[in-house]
């Protein structure tokens, strides 16, 4: 919701600058994203009236004008084609600087002085429209600035509501909510008289009152199509970001943005019959107004005239009967429909719409009335026109009923006491209808407030309009015990902390992923579909968190990051059969330098051992473990650099470096490395066990062994493990080598040998037979030859 200060400031006289607002609406739960200005810089653009014009005697396309500043008149030249003698619009004059540091000069334009620039929306930033002059009402005080006519000075606060809170959709709804953290008054706009002068109107009825509680409707006939929207309500709808259509979309669209009711406006020579609110049947199908053909589900909320739908109810028109710019005769809907007739409608066909999001969220079922008599009053205002008598299909409306609130259980929750009259006046500033005995209260919600029915809402609200940041820090009484923590296990949060002091951040991606690239990463898994995703590239149930860390990357790389460490921890949702396997995974991704960037300058990109390092540590968070790191394919990582993780004989994840085509289909950096553990498996811990420290020293003895270039060097260690028996207590690698001296597909590995035993000191003649078994086996079992 983008709210104008300058249009709140119509409603309510909060006395806050800016920032002071956002700040409390977002300690009060409406989150404000972002603040921005309502225009772009400029300077020097007064109110100009063209006084006179003549055709430009070089050229057909352009027109001499005389143009008034208030204080002098200046020769323009213009080649709009909407520019007209009397005609009020923005004037740059000599000096002036447009968006975009564009300055004004004295110009010739075909042999013509120009002294300034008549500007059109699309100049000042104000529009996309660049079709002709802006034009301004023809009453627009000549010479004023500009800035000051169109209060171009104005704040937009964006805020980002959560969906239980519709009610604030509108600027009545962030009003009254400043209201009640303020405690100044609302104030309503005026909404103009509406006399019924025609007799013409459309019979309306409901087919379930359950599915649509209210639907007014009224006609309206012979308006003015020659009438434009008026400046200061384009300009309030552009601040809202909606784009300026029509007067009568316009007002429709207004109304919304005031009240928060969504109307509809049809035209009525195309409205066969009467109106009916129904189900769609079996078989039928609607035009809508983006030009699209869908076919209707017998679950989708219609209008209908009779010969058939006429708009999806609640979320889009239909364009048979769509409000043209030369329509003078229209019916104006103002309803009230069922939330869960509405929602999931929308997204089934790939539409959200202004309408759509509000309904779906619940309208005030007492709106209605109210918001169709400020549109047909603001149509007249701005088109002229005749009103016909007002067609009213409204069921009856259960009265809600109060709920109780304990003044003890308030105290409880929020951890200190309220006055009593504070609270009351905090209830009664919501909106609500209050009693009160000796301990507690009765409130009852207003009819814009669909989210307040327990006892805990009002604890909510009243803890919100308090303030969250005012409730003072208590300790509360517990009888809370601490859990077990077995010995086995190495809780989450350790296996996290240890990621982040590897340098990694920690990162949350949605549950659900884009199907193909899910698809891609996992290797060919197909996903579960959702049924009802919330937007297309959302519609899969992850098969690897792989696909929430690259998207990640790829946002940051797009932002000039240079280094990236990120990791995840969540569930895998991997289809069996008939059911969803679900098993907790810690995924991770490196990309960019090795190291963060330092004085020396000296840089290198991380590589698959840098990974591999942080992969056995977390392996091993728990305690030493056998880790195997053994060459296998994953379709989605580089066939080189790619390794299955093996602890105690059991697979348990993957790593390696993102495969060049899949890198190029994603649109990711092609040296990114990526790895995923079974997170039970990382988080199994060894048992604490006693082991008696051997007294007698221990010997090494260093051998390099050649051997095939393509054996892998865990081999060559659980060989030698093997061979050597149970005085071998460490063996290392600490070197490979291949090139000048070893031949063309064999490779040297060098092997430290460190032998101990528990009972006595070994000699020579020990150590020697533990290294004569170790070159036997390796030469017999695996071809090795001893390097000279």
């Amino acid at each position: 919701m983008r709210v104008s200060t300058n249009w709140l400031k119509d409603w309510i006289d909060h006395g806050l600058d800016t920032q002071a607002l956002a700040d409390r609406l977002t300690m009060a739960g409406l989150e404000v994203d972002a603040i921005e200005a309502a225009a772009e810089p400029f300077t020097g653009i007064v109110v100009g009236e063209v006084v006179d014009i003549q055709p430009h005697p070089n050229a057909d396309k352009l027109s001499l004008c005389q143009v008034s500043d208030g204080s002098s008149q200046e020769a323009v030249v213009c080649g709009a084609p909407n520019v007209f003698k009397g005609m009020r619009a923005p004037f740059a004059k000599v000096g002036a600087v447009l968006p975009g540091e564009f300055k004004i000069k004295k110009a010739k334009l075909r042999g013509e002085e120009s002294r300034g620039m008549l500007c059109s929306a699309k100049e000042l930033g104000l529009s996309e429209d660049a079709a002709g002059l802006m034009q301004l009402a023809s009453d627009a005080p000549v010479g004023q600035d500009l800035r000051d006519y169109l209060s171009l000075d104005d704040q937009i606060i964006e805020i980002d509501l959560t969906p239980n809170r519709g009610d604030c959709l509108s600027m009545a709804g962030v009003a009254r909510e400043v209201g009640a953290l303020t405690g100044h008054p609302v104030c309503r706009p005026q909404i103009g008289t509406v006399d019924v002068t025609s007799k013409q109107q459309v019979a309306v009825s409901v087919a379930d009152p359950s599915d649509c509680p209210s639907y007014l409707g009224q006609v309206i006939t012979g308006i003015d199509t020659a009438a434009e929207t008026p400046v200061w309500m384009s300009e309030r709808l552009r601040r809202a970001g909606v784009r300026p259509i029509s007067p009568v979309v316009d007002v429709t669209n207004y109304v919304m943005l005031e009240l928060g009711q969504p109307m509809h406006g049809f035209r009525l020579e195309a409205i066969n019959g009467a109106i009916r609110v129904r189900r769609a049947k079996k078989g039928e199908q609607i035009t809508l107004l983006d030009d699209r053909e869908v076919k209707l589900d017998e679950d989708i909320l219609v209008i209908a005239d009779e010969q058939g739908p006429v708009a999806m109810a609640g979320v889009m028109g239909g364009k048979g009967t769509a409000v043209e710019t030369d329509t003078a005769d229209v019916f104006l809907e103002s309803a009230c429909f069922a939330p869960e007739v509405i929602a999931g409608r929308a997204r089934r066909f790939g539409l959200h719409t202004d309408a759509s999001h509000r309904y779906e969220r619940g309208v005030d079922p007492e709106l209605q009335a109210r918001a169709l008599q400020r549109a047909a009053s603001l149509i007249m205002e701005v088109a002229g026109g005749q009103a016909g008598p007002v067609t009213d299909a409204r069921s009856t409306r259960p009265a809600p009923s109060p709920i109780r609130l304990r003044r003890d259980r308030l105290h409880g929750v929020l951890g200190f006491e309220l006055d009593k009259n504070t609270v009351t006046g905090m209830l009664e500033r919501l909106g609500m209808a209050v009693s009160e005995d000796a301990e507690d209260w009765q409130a009852t919600a207003p009819s814009h407030r669909f989210d307040l029915n327990i006892e805990e809402d009002l604890i909510e609200e009243v803890a919100r309009i308090h303030g969250y940041d005012r409730i003072p820090v208590v300790s509360l009484p517990s009888d809370v015990r601490p859990g077990q923590a077995p010995e086995d296990r190495v809780p989450e949060s350790r296996v996290k902390a240890l990621m982040v002091e590897r340098g990694y951040q920690e990162v949350i991606t949605y549950s659900f992923q884009p199907a193909e690239a899910d698809k891609l990463l996992s290797g060919g898994v197909e996903g579960q579909k959702l049924a009802n995703p919330i937007s297309q590239d959302l519609e899969t149930m992850r098969t690897t968190l792989w696909s929430g860390l690259t998207a990640t990357l790829r946002h940051n790389a797009n932002r000039q990051q240079a280094r990236v460490r990120l990791f995840e921890t969540g569930l895998r949702f991997i289809p069996q059969d008939s059911e969803i396997e679900q098993k907790k995974w810690v995924s991770g991704l490196a990309w960019g330098h090795a190291e963060p960037e330092q004085w020396d300058g000296r840089t290198r990109p991380v590589d698959f051992f840098d990974v591999k390092a942080d992969v056995e540590a977390l392996m091993q968070v728990g305690g030493p473990r056998h880790l195997q790191f053994l060459p296998e394919r994953h379709p989605a990582l580089h066939p080189g650099q790619c390794a299955q993780v093996w602890a105690e004989d059991k697979a348990v994840g993957w790593l390696g470096r993102i495969h060049p085509q899949v890198a190029d289909t994603l649109d990711l950096p092609a040296d990114a490395y990526l790895f995923e553990l079974e997170l039970a498996q990382v988080a199994k811990a060894e048992l604490p066990a006693y082991q008696r420290v051997s007294r007698y020293p221990s010997l090494r003895r260093d051998l390099a062994f050649v051997v095939d270039e393509d054996l892998a060097a865990e081999t060559l260690v659980a060989t030698a493990r093997e061979a050597a028996g149970e005085s071998l207590v460490g063996a290392r690698i600490f070197d490979v080598y291949q090139g000048k001296g070893v031949d063309s597909g064999r490779k040297s590995i060098a092997l430290g040998l460190i032998l101990q035993d528990s009972s006595r000191t070994l000699t020579d003649e020990d150590t020697d037979r533990v290294v004569s078994r170790v070159r036997e086996e390796l030469e017999r079992r695996l071809g090795a030859t001893v390097r000279d």
